[in-house]
């Protein structure tokens, strides 16, 4: 019993951390502590205003720990700071939570975490220096880390299989979407589901989730479906997704009142093959990404509305990212990726991707194409 409790508890707390790279500091009578880290010296080389350009040089460290309770009971803790040593000297408690594994019956934690939604974002969350765009954005609810989520987590469907895992998440206060809540500001409440599938022995698996908070008259909700495939050389990913925020009041167009709901729909696939070296491993890494958004009006990056009497449908990011990871060993690595920017002026994306406006068009500098290069040690 308690080899199955580890062999379900471990995982759970190291997802992102890497367990074979982390450093086993205690683990006595019952009770674990591991630490681990990442310093990533990286440069995005782009022409000067766009955003994100220049230095992207960061450090984390991380703690996970649990501790035997009785035979079926196992209570787990993690935690994991993040420095921005760039530019943007930014810093973050990226998570923050403890809580119980149950066994077979499942786990139950609670504090700063991962939407629900990032189990199936993260399927395409893999290039070298860029990508995350489904996860790491303001439209979608509970796709990304966000604050006060009680979530409840089953990977093996209650003892039943191994291939079925699913996910429950409230988040009390906070998601990580940008809309506010019509009576609490900036704190929103809401709600989420996962459901990934592990297709037999295939290497395939298949999930999908659903979030939306609960503000009735200015509702967000999205959905998402992925797939992925993984061996030792070869991975695959695909995910789509859609977003809606229901905005609560009209607009008239030709006469017509319309509801003013934004709609962002947007999908992505990654392929990767890694290559076997006599010193490390080589990982080359292909993808397309494309997301747009969709609306009768649209608040462009500075606040102001335009309306639009066809209809407005831009793309906020679409690109194509070529790239690699070197792996010299479990604990260094150097990464390589150039992103082909196929936004044009005119996109909505490209005003989002300005930092400081430039040329003919003011907001030109978003479209130009981005050269990231990095050295990665992780312990």
């Amino acid at each position: 019993m308690k080899r199955n409790l580890l062999a379900i508890a471990i995982p759970a707390l190291l997802v992102a951390a890497g367990a074979n790279a982390s450093i086993e500091v205690w683990n006595k009578d019952g009770n674990k502590v591991d630490f681990y880290g990442r310093v990533k010296a990286a440069n995005n080389i782009t022409d000067r205003g766009q955003k994100d350009e220049g230095d992207d040089t960061s450090a984390r460290l991380g703690m996970s720990g649990q501790t035997q309770i009785t035979d079926s009971l196992v209570g787990y803790g993690r935690w994991e700071y993040e420095a921005k040593a760039g530019k943007n000297s930014d810093n973050e408690v990226r998570y923050a939570f403890a809580g119980l594994n149950f066994g077979d019956l499942g786990s139950f934690d609670y504090g700063r975490n991962d939407g629900v939604l990032k189990a199936i974002t993260a399927y395409t969350d893999v290039l070298p220096q860029f990508g995350g765009d489904a996860a790491n954005n303001a439209w979608n609810v509970l796709s990304s880390r966000t604050k006060a989520v009680a979530t409840y987590r089953n990977n093996n469907f209650f003892g039943l299989t191994d291939d079925i895992s699913f996910a429950l998440q409230y988040a009390d206060n906070g998601d990580n979407s940008t809309t506010e809540d019509g009576i609490k500001g900036n704190s929103r409440e809401a709600y989420g589901a996962n459901l990934q599938w592990r297709i037999f022995d295939t290497g395939l698996t298949a999930g999908a989730g659903y979030a939306q908070s609960t503000q009735s008259n200015t509702r967000h909700n999205t959905w998402a479906a992925g797939l992925k495939y993984e061996n030792y050389d070869l991975y695959l990913g695909a995910n789509y997704f859609q977003s809606k925020l229901k905005r609560g009041d009209t607009v008239t167009v030709n006469g017509i009142d319309k509801d003013r709901d934004l709609k962002l729909r947007g999908f992505e696939l990654v392929a990767q093959y890694g290559i076997d070296l006599e010193v490390g491993r080589l990982t080359p890494s292909l993808a397309y990404v494309q997301h747009k958004l969709k609306a009768d009006s649209v608040h462009d990056y500075t606040g102001n509305i335009h309306d639009y009497e066809s209809g407005f449908n831009s793309p906020v990011a679409k690109y194509v990212s070529l790239g690699a990871t070197y792996d010299l060993n479990k604990n260094f690595s150097a990464i390589v990726e150039y992103k082909f920017n196929l936004l044009d002026h005119k996109d909505i994306g490209a005003d989002w991707n300005t930092e400081t406006p430039r040329g003919k068009h003011g907001n030109k500098p978003g479209t130009k194409d981005v050269l990231g290069v990095g050295l990665i040690y992780q312990f």
